[in-house]
């Protein structure tokens, strides 16, 4: 009889043992990084990127989703390799570096006196339930004296190419380079550093 409840026993640990191990960590994933370059030229200003601030429901692992008009959902099983907003600020920093060839585009560490400092602010960063990518936010351009040149918003979606995460962060990172676009486009017709 010991020897049934002893086989019992361990038959009964490694069920538990094979359940606890066929548990899959969650996917993770980061926005693709294309090999931009821009032509060197002698920078005739510094534009400081500071970080993006995320709206709270985007400030998290799991990758947003959403379901409806009213209804938003984190992945649990589809996460961020690294936080988002370090991500949007390193695309950002290369798009805007290859865009703006005549200015030296840098992160927010140590600022130099003269530079123009572009203040990012992200509301939406997500999959929509239509099968859309959408990224919207603000901008704002401030001088070396903090004072506000210019604050203009940006929306920017691109259609999902496949069903799935990845082409769902394809598309994020397309709706990303479009609104980066955006940006560099009415810094350069503004004329801010000449």
């Amino acid at each position: 009889m010991t020897w049934i409840k002893g086989t019992l026993l361990l038959t009964l640990c490694a069920m538990v043992t094979a359940c606890a191990s066929s548990v899959s960590p969650p996917a993770r994933y980061m926005l693709p990084s294309d090999s931009i370059s821009s032509p060197a030229t002698q920078p005739e200003g510094t534009l400081v990127v500071s970080d993006p601030r995320l709206a709270h429901y985007l400030d998290v692992d799991g990758i947003v989703m959403q379901l409806d008009d009213i209804t938003l959902n984190a992945a649990r099983e589809h996460q961020w390799a690294e936080g988002l907003d370090r991500q949007l600020e390193r695309r950002m920093l290369a798009n805007l570096s290859h865009a703006l060839p005549t200015l030296r585009v840098m992160r927010a560490e140590s600022e130099p006196t003269d530079a123009l400092t572009l203040r990012l602010t992200i509301d939406q960063f997500q999959g929509r339930f239509d099968g859309v990518a959408v990224a919207s936010g603000q901008w704002q351009l401030v001088d070396s004296a903090g004072e506000l040149m210019v604050m203009e918003n940006f929306h920017a979606e691109t259609m999902l190419e496949a069903d799935g995460y990845p082409a769902l962060v394809r598309a994020l990172s397309k709706s990303w380079d479009q609104a980066a676009e955006t940006i560099a486009s009415e810094i350069s017709q503004g004329n801010y550093f000449y």
